[in-house]
Formats: C-alpha cells, structure tokens, sequence
C-alpha cells in the first residue's frame, strides 16, 4: 500500500505549490527536500539575489540625495550588512514556506531522493556544500538510505544547477557560478562577468554599483539577447555609461592563474583581463545527477531535461515533472503554474497549462521586463507589424521619480492591432508588464489599452501613451514625421 497518494521530490517553487495544491485537494501528499524549503529561488536566485539588488538600489539612491533637495555626507555601504539583510529575508521566507506545508499537512522528509522505481524513493543523508560554507547541500557519497517512500503519483520537481563551461581554468579558485557568487564576503574590486543574459546582468549591474570594475563579456551581438533586438542595445548603452565594459560577441578563451586571474577574451575585441573574480552566468542544466531516473524510465531529450506534455505527464503512467527539469522556460513563476497545474490533474481536474503568454524580468538597473513576441519574432512568424514606443522621460511621474531612463515598446499587429509582444526598459518594468501579459491573454488592442483611462501621475500610464503613440495619435510626445 503507497504511503502517500502524491510524492513530490523537490521542494522549489514548483514543487512545494504542486505540494500545497494536492493537499488541497484532499490528497495526502510528502515532499522531499535536501535543503530549506524554496529551492533555488527562494535560497540561491530570485529572492536573495533581488534583496541584494535593493540594497544597490537604495545606495545608489541615498548617493544622489541631493538631486532631490536631501542632503547627505559620506554615504557608503557594508557589504557584510547587506549579506546579513539578504540572509533574513531568505529565512523569513523559508520559514513561511515550512509552515505553509505544515499547515496543510504535507509531510517534509529531509534527504536526498534517488528512485528505485517509477514511483519509490530511497531518501539519503546529505552534506554540506563542497563549494562554501551554507551553501546548496549535496548527497553525501556513499550515504546509506534512511528511508523508504512510495506513492501512488510521483511529481519529480529537483530544478536545475547553473551549467559549468568547458573552459581551462574554470575550476581554479576564484572562478564562481551565480550559486558560489553568494559565498563572496567582500565586493570584488575587478570582475569579469561571462554572459549577458538575465543572470550574468543583474550580478554586473549589482556589483558595478557597488564599485567593482565590471567588464562582462556576451557571444551574442548584445546583451540579453532573447529580448528584444531594442532592449539589448539600451540596457548595452545604459551599462557603458555606468562605466561597466561590454564585450558583445566575444568568448572567454581560457582563465590562468596568478596574482590576478588571467582571462583571456577572444573575438573582434579580443584582450587580456584582470579579474579579482570570474562570475560564470551562462545558463543552467537539468538538476538529475545521481536521481536515479533510470529506474523510472523516464525519456529525456538531448540535454537531459524531462519531456512532458501540456499537463506535465512524462511518459510513464503516475511519473509528473514540472520546473526548469522540463526545461520549457525556466523562471521560478512558470515552475508554480506547472505544479498548480500537475496536482489538480492528479487530483482529478481538468487542467492544462498554456505557455503563450509568459512574462519574464531582469532586476538590472535599468529594470528589464518583457511578455510575447520580439519585433523580429514577430515578423519571422509573418506577421504585418507594427512597433510603437514611448519614453519613460515624457512622463511626469518619472520624472517627479528621478528615473527616466528607458521606454516601453509594444509589438501588434498592423491590420487588427492586436498586442503580440511587449517591452520595457525602465524603473518598475517588472511590476508594469503585467498590464502587457493580462493584454495578451484578454487579446486585447491598441486601441483598448489606449481607450482604457489609466491613473495619473503614474508609471504605468506608459501603457495607454504607448499604445496611443501606435496608433498615431501621440499626446505626450511629437507624432512621426509622415
């Protein structure tokens, strides 16, 4: 007789919704986690890295008080402090997370999962990190099972690890990923930032603000290059002038040791750098090392994630996956709909997820958000478009905010105007696109977002003067020249 009528082996922010959903529904449901509750997000990504990106924020600001008639002497920073507010915040969370699956009666198991079948579990002993002191926590090999689950339905939901590149010298002391960045005890004086997306931005612009000479070095033509083409080349220009050096189309050849590391970037501006630290941010894999998946038989593609289908079914009768193991789109909002998702279809109803209208952030400053189509994907898909944008500089609440910098760009189409992408660059871009995602989901129009009266004076009135300014009816800035 199963033990439980749902296992959930993984407890990020997929797998403890998938969790708290099932239970919900009246199934008597375990969970097994090595670490704190939250997983990646909650421990080594989204949380602690955005409490971080505050405290930038909030010195970068208190650094130009006097712009806003507030004066101030020797403002600066303690990194230690801000290290100290981060951790906080992640355990407050945690907790939280803990007592939500107590207060819906999961029961949390401890250890390290490796299947012995497609829905048994044998759970391990795990150790400390190899990598730093508090950091994520591994399988200690050999380590004896303590325990044995089964369930009736099995949800696999371990995540992913940040990818390490075939690189020489990666492995030398002083080269990190996005999880090893957080063992960092002071700020670097010179880091070398390997990728431009998401991951690698957000640690550049952190650290940049926070004095570090920054070069971050991308193989594409311009920084977070699955935005669109527009995004990539402001946040790339908006970094320059910060003094962050951008090496678009380039690699890192090789890293040696010494004083300084030696890192040796090649491309059509190939150099030698210095660099007090290395920080890898190039994508992640799939987290199912010593899983034992092959004791599911479970199918995964060619770099190993989980194939599912719309609701989360491997091909194995009662064997779910959901989160970045499937690799559909690995951000932390997308695991959570994927385990909502997962367990209502478990417990008998009717779901399916669709991943059309998917909003994603950067927490660079400027803030980097986005939801649909590029302009260039648009038009590849054959489209008839038409691109409209509008300055965050023409707006009154920004500039009362003392941040103008950016725009919104919206992409639709050029016969019905119905919205297909939208993008942003600018201060509170990540809160501002949900007007974008709810837009495309209601598939709405130019002229309904620029009939809908928004509240002034405020950020979000970007939206209505976007789309006004497409359909050539701009009121705060100068029409096109016909």
């Amino acid at each position: 007789m199963p033990e439980f009528d749902l296992l959930v082996v993984g407890g990020g922010p997929g797998g403890y919704v998938a969790a708290l959903r099932a239970a919900q529904r009246g199934l008597s449901v375990g969970l097994v986690e090595k670490e704190r509750p939250g997983g990646v997000c909650l421990n080594w990504g989204c949380i602690p890295t955005k409490a971080m990106l505050r405290s930038a924020e909030v010195f970068q600001t208190v650094s130009a008080a006097a712009e806003f008639g507030v004066l101030t002497e020797n403002v600066r920073f303690d990194f230690g402090a801000v290290r100290q507010r981060k951790d906080g915040i992640v355990k407050e969370l945690t907790d939280g997370v803990a007592g939500l699956l107590r207060a819906n009666g999961v029961t949390v198991v401890e250890g390290h999962a490796r299947f012995v079948g497609p829905t048994a579990v044998e759970v391990h002993e795990v150790g400390p990190s190899p990598i730093f002191p508090g950091g994520p926590r591994y399988a200690a090999a050999p380590a004896a099972a303590i325990r044995r689950l089964e369930a009736r339905d099995v949800i696999v939901a371990t995540g992913s690890v940040p990818a390490r590149l075939p690189i020489p010298g990666a492995d030398l002391p002083g080269v990190v990923t996005s999880d090893g960045a957080f063992g960092l005890t002071e700020v670097p004086r010179r880091l070398v930032v390997i990728g431009g997306s998401a991951v690698g931005a957000e640690w550049a612009s952190l650290f940049a603000t926070f004095g570090s000479e920054v070069t971050v070095v991308e193989l594409q033509d311009r920084l977070v290059p699955l935005e669109d083409k527009d995004i990539g080349v402001a946040l790339g220009r908006s970094f320059e002038q910060r003094g962050i050096t951008v090496l678009t189309g380039s690699t890192v050849e090789s890293i040696a040791a010494g004083g300084p590391l030696r890192v040796a970037v090649g491309g059509p501006r190939a150099r030698e750098l210095d660099a007090d630290v290395v920080l890898v941010g190039v994508g992640r894999r799939p987290n199912t090392a010593d899983l034992g998946l092959e004791a599911t038989g479970i199918t995964t593609d060619a770099r190993g994630f989980i194939e599912v289908d719309d609701q989360l079914r491997t091909g194995v009768e009662h064997v779910y996956a959901i989160g970045d193991v499937t690799g559909r789109a690995l951000l932390a909002h997308v695991a959570s709909h994927q385990g909502l998702t997962a367990a209502d279809v478990i417990a008998g109803h009717p779901a399916h997820i669709d991943y059309t209208v998917i909003p994603a952030a950067t927490f660079t400053h400027p803030e980097i958000a986005s939801v649909g189509l590029t302009e260039e994907q648009a038009r590849a898909a054959g489209h008839d478009v038409l691109a409209a944008k509008f300055p965050f500089a023409a707006l009154g609440r920004s500039r009362t905010f003392g941040d103008t910098e950016g725009f919104m760009k919206i992409v639709a189409g050029q016969r019905h105007r119905e919205v297909l992408g939208v993008h942003i660059i600018g201060p509170a871009a990540s809160d501002l696109i949900t007007e974008g995602a709810l837009a495309m989901s209601l598939e709405a129009t130019l002229d309904e977002l620029a009939d809908t009266i928004h509240a002034h004076p405020t950020l979000g009135e970007i939206g209505m003067e976007t789309a006004l300014a497409g359909l050539g009816l701009p009121v705060h800035i100068a029409p096109r020249k016909r």
